[in-house]
């Protein structure tokens, strides 16, 4: 029978004093929340409106009011939380806690045997007992509070108010607490409605970026302010009640009393440094110091260029403190440096200066910048000849800044064909002046003597008699003049181009309209026409200028060595027009668009390859043919060289006959055969002596020494033919040249000695340099013909070029090394080109090691073949 447990028997416990303790402040705490949560929320709706800074907002007497209020109702539900709390008494944390409990352990602890003290039996029931209560009463936790503020709050008070707290901890100033309270006679816009007061702006010209200034809120006396600053001041009350100095303005501005009786405007511009004081109650002393804007400077960058499309092209840098408005370019004719020969020496007839706006940044600042001024002054009267060109910017201020004058000859386009230089130099004369229309009309018609010599259509002449015609009507009006002129520069574009430029001008409409579909938003179809008709446009206009290229190859070459010319092919054309329709059919206009602008500057300076062949017609082609030729004898002579260390001694001559291909038809080495007869005799020699078993493995060393000794000759040849190639690239090639010359010198003597091993590890050597020099050699080719994109057209020329003349004797089988694998095209051997094609690439390499392994560990071979196979083990 047990008995319950007085409470001094509550000691059994202490061990679980933590939990309890813990559990017993939760409850306090839960108690609290439920008994206090009104005051809570009242207080945190309290500091919300401090922090929105309430108490700025009211009178001193409401603030007082207000505070005397919210003492009131705070004490209030202080009384009321206070009479519902009731602190939690030990025993309660402990019955909440064990009733948590499987069996409540707690209970179990607290109680005493009522009965059978004296029995051990009994006793040592009760002793095991207590022990598995005091085990899972030591699985125990203090447990959280519940407050469960929901039923006793329905309407969702505190949640309001813990809302307020959390924007005003954002958006308002907690601070603003812990601050003092305003001083009643402290500036503000308040104070026109109880007394004289004043206000003031700053507001900066907007070109300088400035912010305006609020003069109230200003803390500081010294204030900077940009020149042409606009002060604008606003005084309340009687006139004359707020004095007033300042001497910032040039004159002192006067007061504007016009729009009310009690409220005067004053507005002045800063145009000094100086002093600003405003009197009254609220009085003011500002000390201003005028940040001077300077004048825009613009500097030229290198003289004015004629670009490949004839337009003039003149880059500049331009900046300013706050940023450059505006800038326009003139140009002038330079009379004192015109040659007066010919239409030239009459007097010219007066004519307005070129005036051109100046290009300026859409995005970003304008106050530090480089453009380039391009303009199309081809039609113009003074084209091709001597004009003066002056820059000038402007400044929001309406200060300018010029380059001063600079003398070149306007650009515009050149015409080479003489037929069309001719009518153009008539137009020229026409518009120097209309007193040489009787000459022209002249020359004119000497050139229409003879028309089915001269012009390639019957129309042509016709439309010559036509202007002969127009210029020798008396009193030749201007607009008649500048009919003829367009007449006859239709002409000589005609003559010039062959249709040319009509089919560059579709090409551009038709680019002008896909931009502006895609500006538009057009739809999947409308925009899918109109690249069908770029396409269509671009594929007629590249047709027209490689027939117009081919013609020009036939006789004199004019501008083959335009710096701003491009050269590609029109499989690049075409992918660049894939990329522009795959990019409109993801929706991504913007890269489209942006695409679309490259390709137009791009055709701009289009020089169409001719077909992929031709490679020994361009300079450096030859080189590159022989260079190609010396790499795959020399990777011939190195396979001979292996096959005679692999066989054994008394049977050297073996190798050599195994490969008939690695000497010539009349036994020469291939090199020998360009070199000539001064070494002829020598493979003769070595051929001769194969038959002799005696002395076959020797002559079998000195003919390799042999060969190895024509092939440096042959090499020695084509350094010497080669052309003289500047830039890094081309001193690259005659760098690696060289080391592939020594490294033949090497093998050469290696072979004398019968090192065979390291001989063809001279080989090797000489194979890598004579690709890397090749490599750079069609590279230096590249950058000599003027190839503008160095990323993509010098790699891929370079490596085409090396490419072909490895690869350029049809479809041969490429020789392959004594371990089976084909020799790349620069001739290195071990090529992986045919390693990484198959479907297993690690198994064949796996199979590859494993054959080197087994061919290391048999003894019967050779010492140098041995040595060989182990340089390939360390090395992979």
């Amino acid at each position: 029978m047990l008995r319950r447990a007085r409470p001094e028997t509550d000691d059994a416990l202490a061990a679980f004093a933590r939990p309890i303790a813990l559990t017993r402040a939760a409850m306090a705490l839960e108690r609290g929340l439920r008994a206090f949560w009104p005051l809570l929320s009242f207080l945190a709706l309290i500091f919300a409106a401090l922090a929105f800074r309430l108490r700025d907002l009211l009178r001193p007497v409401d603030w007082s009011t207000g505070v005397g209020l919210a003492t009131f109702l705070a004490v209030i539900l202080f009384g009321v939380g206070l009479r519902r709390f009731r602190w939690p008494r030990r025993g309660e944390a402990v019955a909440r806690l064990d009733a948590t409990l499987p069996g409540r352990p707690f209970a179990a602890l607290t109680d005493a045997m009522a009965l059978g003290g004296g029995d051990p039996a009994a006793r040592a029931l009760w002793a095991a007992h207590r022990a598995r209560m005091e085990r899972a009463a030591a699985a125990a936790r203090p447990l959280p509070p519940e407050p469960d503020l929901a039923p006793r709050d329905p309407f969702a008070l505190r949640l309001t108010a813990l809302t307020a707290v959390v924007v005003a901890l954002i958006f308002g100033t907690p601070s603003a607490l812990l601050e003092p309270a305003a001083r009643p006679g402290a500036p503000g816009t308040a104070e026109a409605a109880v007394g004289p007061s004043w206000e003031g702006w700053a507001e900066p010209p907007r070109y300088t970026g400035k912010p305006g200034l609020y003069l109230n809120a200003l803390e500081q006396d010294e204030i900077f302010l940009p020149e042409g600053t606009k002060l604008s001041f606003r005084f309340y009350g009687a006139p004359g009640s707020v004095p007033f100095d300042e001497s910032v303005s040039s004159p002192a501005a006067t007061p504007d009393t016009a729009a009310t009786s009690d409220v005067q405007r004053r507005d002045l511009v800063v145009m000094q440094s100086g002093r600003l004081h405003l009197g009254g109650p609220a009085s003011r002393t500002f000390r201003i110091t005028m940040l001077s804007d300077a004048a825009p400077e613009i500097t030229l960058l290198g003289t004015a260029e004629r670009r490949a499309d004839g337009k003039l092209s003149q880059p500049f840098h331009a900046s300013d403190d706050y940023g450059v408005m505006k800038g326009q370019a003139r140009i002038t004719l330079d009379l004192a440096r015109v040659d007066r020969r010919y239409g030239l020496a009459t007097e010219p007839e007066p004519r307005e200066a070129l005036i051109y706006d100046l290009p300026l940044p859409i995005s970003g600042s304008r106050a530090d910048f480089t453009e380039a001024l391009v303009e199309d002054a081809a039609k113009h009267a003074w084209a091709n000849l001597p004009v003066k060109l002056t820059l000038e910017v402007e400044d929001g201020l309406g200060q300018a800044g010029t380059t001063g004058e600079q003398s070149l000859d306007l650009p515009g386009k050149r015409f080479f064909d003489p037929r069309a230089a001719a009518l153009i130099e008539m137009r020229r004369d026409l518009l120097w002046s209309r007193a040489n229309a009787q000459r022209s009309a002249e020359v004119l018609r000497a050139i229409a003597n003879r028309p089915e010599e001269v012009f390639p259509n019957a129309e042509m002449p016709v439309t010559i008699h036509l202007v002969v015609t127009m210029l020798e009507t008396p009193d030749l009006t201007p607009e008649a003049r500048d009919k003829i002129a367009d007449i006859l520069w239709q002409l000589a574009e005609m003559l010039e181009d062959g249709g040319l430029a009509d089919a560059l001008a579709a090409m551009q409409q038709a680019q002008e309209r896909l931009s502006e579909a895609i500006r538009n938003g057009a739809s999947k179809d409308e925009i899918a026409k109109l690249m069908q008709e770029l396409k269509e446009a671009t594929d007629n206009y590249i047709k027209m200028l490689a027939e117009r290229n081919q013609q020009e190859e036939q006789g004199p070459q004019f501008g083959q060595k335009q710096p701003d010319s491009q050269r590609i092919t029109g499989d690049q054309i075409q992918q660049m027009m894939d990329a522009i329709q795959k990019l409109m059919e993801e929706g991504k206009m913007a890269e489209a668009q942006e695409l679309l602008d490259q390709l137009a500057r791009m055709m701009e300076n289009l020089k169409v390859t001719q077909g992929q062949g031709g490679e020994g017609d361009m300079p450096g082609g030859q080189a590159m043919k022989d260079l190609g030729q010396t790499l795959r004898d020399q990777q011939k002579l190195s396979d001979d060289a292996f096959r005679d260390m692999q066989q054994p001694p008394g049977q050297g001559g073996q190798g050599q006959r195994a490969d008939p291909d690695a000497q010539g038809q009349d036994g020469q080495a291939p090199g020998q055969q360009r070199e000539g007869q001064g070494a002829q005799g020598q493979p003769d020699q070595a051929q001769n002596g194969q038959g002799q078993n005696g002395q076959g493995a020797g002559n079998q060393g000195q003919n390799l020494a042999d060969r190895q000794r024509a092939l440096r000759r042959e090499l020695d040849r084509q350094k010497g033919l080669m052309p003289r190639l500047g830039g890094e690239a081309g001193d690259a090639a005659r760098q690696r040249l060289d080391e592939a010359g020594r490294a033949m010198d090497g093998a050469e003597q290696a072979l004398r000695e019968g090192n065979t091993g390291q001989a063809i590890d001279r080989q090797a050597d000489a194979i890598q340099a004579l690709r890397e020099g090749m490599r750079s050699l069609g590279e230096a080719l590249a950058q000599e013909q003027g190839r503008s994109d160095r990323q993509g057209a010098q790699g891929s020329e370079g490596e085409q070029r090396f490419g072909d003349a490895m690869g350029g004797h049809g479809a041969r089988e490429l020789p392959r090394d004594p371990l089976g694998r084909a020799t790349g095209e620069g001739g290195q051997i071990g090529s992986d080109r045919n390693l990484l094609n198959g479907e297993d690439v690690y198994r064949r390499a796996r199979d590859l090691l494993d054959e080197i392994r087994r061919r290391s560990a048999d003894r019967l071979r050779s010492a140098d073949e041995l040595d060989y196979l182990k340089r390939l083990l360390e090395r992979f």
